[in-house]
């Protein structure tokens, strides 16, 4: 009777074992599935469904060329296919996805989602208005690898930040919204007419002091 009792036991601790494997180990090993660690541009992507548990059918994404994977703070982990620079360029692509059998298909703007686990880097809005009352800065540059702050030579207070991107960006002034369109154009006629408002708290965390 032991035996039978151990027996049993095993065979429930392996099925449950089972049910927890990751059953798209495979998909990852060969990037079909790739698990994204940022929310980077461009933003708009097709979500092809969101599960709350680990998928166990593998299959289902066999018709999908690659299928990105985010991990969501609201318990959900998304999965979506393609990158597309407006709603409009994804929702173009949206019909061919419901008629391979992804019904529930839908146009996701990844603006609007957190990921689980990670300080990630800050999504900014440069077309957004300032606001009157918070606090604005003027991103300059961003590069891939650092340069000595000397380099900003029209500004006497540069910051630095560097965030999860492994981006390093430079900025100026720390400004109210009241004033920042104002603040914006002067620095831009300086020679940086690419240069962009931030508010100061996205970009807080991860200043270089």
């Amino acid at each position: 009777m032991k035996l039978v009792k151990t027996l049993i036991s095993l065979m429930f601790m392996f099925s449950v074992f089972s049910a927890q494997a990751d059953k798209l180990a495979h998909l990852r090993s060969s990037r079909k599935i790739v698990t994204e660690d940022v929310v980077r541009a461009p933003h708009y992507t097709i979500q092809v469904v969101a599960l709350k548990e680990p998928p166990q059918n593998a299959s289902f994404f066999q018709q999908l060329d690659q299928v990105r994977e985010f991990v969501c703070t609201d318990g959900f982990v998304r999965y979506t296919v393609g990158a597309f620079a407006s709603f409009s360029d994804a929702a173009r692509e949206l019909e061919a996805f419901r008629a391979q059998g992804y019904t529930d298909a839908f146009v996701l703007n990844t603006r609007k989602i957190t990921l689980k686990g990670s300080a990630q880097t800050p999504v900014i809005d440069k077309n957004a208005a300032p606001v009157a009352g918070t606090s604005y800065t003027v991103q300059l540059a961003a590069y891939r690898f650092p340069v000595y702050v000397s380099e900003f030579s029209e500004f006497s207070s540069v910051q630095e930040y560097y965030m999860r991107d492994k981006i390093y960006r430079y900025c100026v002034e720390n400004v109210d919204g009241a004033d920042a369109l104002r603040v914006l154009a002067e620095v831009q006629a300086k020679g940086y007419p690419d240069a962009f408002l931030v508010p100061l708290e996205k970009y807080r965390p991860f200043r270089i002091e």
